[in-house]
Order: C-alpha cells, then structure tokens, then sequence
C-alpha cells in the first residue's frame, strides 16, 4: 500500500476527534463524508491501529486515538507558533515572550532581565503572568508558556529547569511588634503567636521545607491563615493578624509597615528556579536564555 501521512490527515483526524461525528467533521472541513471516512481509514492501515471505535449512534476514539489526539493537537500547536514565528521574522515585527512568575521573583532577577530585555531588545512583547507555581507547571506542560519562574523542588517529565537564586528566610512582624531584630534571640520567642503563610498551593515543597523551619525550633506552628500572594500576607501583618516567614528578597518592593528580621543563622535556603518545556525550542527561547546567563554568576545555561 503506498499511502502516506501527511499534514492534512492529520487535520482530518482532529476535526472528528473533536467533533466525534462524521457529517459535522466533514462540514468543518468542506469535504464529504465518505471523503473522510476514506483518509481516517488510510491513517488507521498506515499505523496498524484502530482510532476511532464507529457504532451506529456513536464515535469515540480508541486508546491510540487519545494518545494521537493529543499529539496532533500538540504538532498543530507548534506548527501556529511556528507559522507566526517565521511571519514575524520574516517582518522583522514584534516577537513574543510569555514569562510566568511568582512575586518573590520580581523582587530578585526578573526585573534586571526586563530592563535588559527593555533596552536591548525593543521589539520583543513581553506577556507577564503572575500565578502559583503550579499554575505554571501545568502552563508550561501545555506550552502556553515559554518559561516560569517557580519555587519547587522537583518538576514533572518535559520540562526541565536551572537555579536562579538560591536566598535565606526573613520573618515578617508589624512594625510596633514586641519582638524586633535587636532583641530577637530565636524563633522560639513566636511559638504562641498566629502565622500567616503561603499555602501548599503555592507550591508543596515549599510549604514543606517552611514547616521544617518550626520542627527545627521545636514547635508546631499556629497557622491563622494562609495565602498565595505576598502582598497580602504583609497586609495581613501590618493589620496584627499575625507574623510570617517568606523568601528573603521580598524585603524588596513592598511600602507595607512591617519589620523583617533575617535567618541567616537557620539551615534552611529556597532557591527560584526558570523552568521550561524541553520541547519547546525558539528563537525567542535561545535569545531569551542568552540574556539570562549574563546575569547569573555561573554558566549555568
């Protein structure tokens, strides 16, 4: 038999993968019904599998045929952003960089990367998304994004990351709070005070290694609230709801009146990490990963 695959039976099979009916598959792609009974069946010969299991009121895919759909939906995804890409290049028009990010990386590495992006490179459109680390896992798994600034410790299969910034923790307290950096002896002094934290949404390792901070002080800690933003949570201690533990870097960027006091003297150390899809290979990538090197004190890229 000498058919091949090609571009459009691939677009066939995505129609009626998502139509799951053959008369409105084959009026979405203005072809006959029988037409495209002909080219899925070409497909399912030239891979020796069945993808569509046809009853006399229903069509569903097979197990092949969701594994395929969701390859053909990622081949198409590539090929729109390829096709968008080359035009633009093509233009020399405007190209795009979406970067997700957490707050605590604003405050550290990310804005000395926008300035130079700003400076150097005019034409590239920054689409900033601020989310939770997870969000920016499953962003990033789906290729909606191009990077993502995270604080986790480990990352699913196709995707891969690089540290950024690996930082101490500062404890947050209201400004007029008993307890100051020059009386402060000991995390200890708060085993009775409420404290506000990031949730496990923001990310689980995260949350994990904070309550290993407590373990280590000796005492389960009062959590009144918790939260995925860290504005909030400075807002929440200026109104004396409680004190809180965050990365160190967000000591920078916030006019909020609270106190932070350093734990340098504690084991415990979080790093922010760029994460990306390894399959997702770009112009803009490979600019985007030059630029951060220059910042980085290693050659970690």
């Amino acid at each position: 038999m000498g058919y091949q695959i090609e571009l459009r039976h691939y677009l066939y099979f995505q129609v009626l993968a998502e139509e799951l009916h053959f008369r409105k598959a084959a009026e979405r792609l203005f072809i006959s019904q029988p037409g495209l009974s002909r080219q899925i069946k070409q497909m399912e010969d030239i891979y020796g599998a069945v993808l569509f299991e046809r009853g006399k009121h229903y069509v569903r895919l097979t197990h092949a045929g969701r594994y395929l759909k969701d390859e053909v939906d990622a081949l198409f995804h590539h090929v729109r952003k390829m096709e968008r890409e080359v035009r633009l290049l093509g233009q020399h028009a405007v190209m795009a960089l979406r970067l997700g990010f957490i707050g605590s990386a604003v405050q550290s590495i990310l804005a000395q990367l926008l300035v130079t992006l700003k400076h150097d490179y005019p034409h590239i459109d920054v689409d900033l998304q601020e989310l939770s680390n997870g969000a920016q896992i499953d962003k990033l798994l789906r290729r909606e994004l191009d990077f993502g600034f995270v604080r986790v410790d480990e990352i699913p299969k196709g995707l891969t990351c690089i540290p950024v910034l690996t930082e101490h923790f500062s404890l947050v307290v209201p400004r007029h709070f008993a307890v100051q950096p020059e009386n402060f002896d000991g995390l200890h002094l708060l085993k009775n005070e409420p404290f506000i934290l990031f949730s496990k949404d923001y990310s689980h390792s995260y949350y994990d290694l904070v309550m290993s901070i407590f373990r280590d002080a000796g005492f389960e800690p009062q959590v009144a609230l918790r939260t995925v933003n860290a504005l909030s949570i400075f807002n929440l201690v200026e109104q004396g709801l409680g004190v809180a533990i965050v990365p160190a870097s967000l000591k920078r960027g916030y006019t909020t009146k609270v106190n932070f006091i350093d734990l340098q003297d504690i084991p415990q150390r979080t790093t922010l990490s760029l994460a990306w899809n390894i399959h997702q290979e770009s112009k803009i990538n490979t600019l985007f990963l030059g630029i951060l090197q220059k910042h980085l004190p290693w050659k970690a890229v």
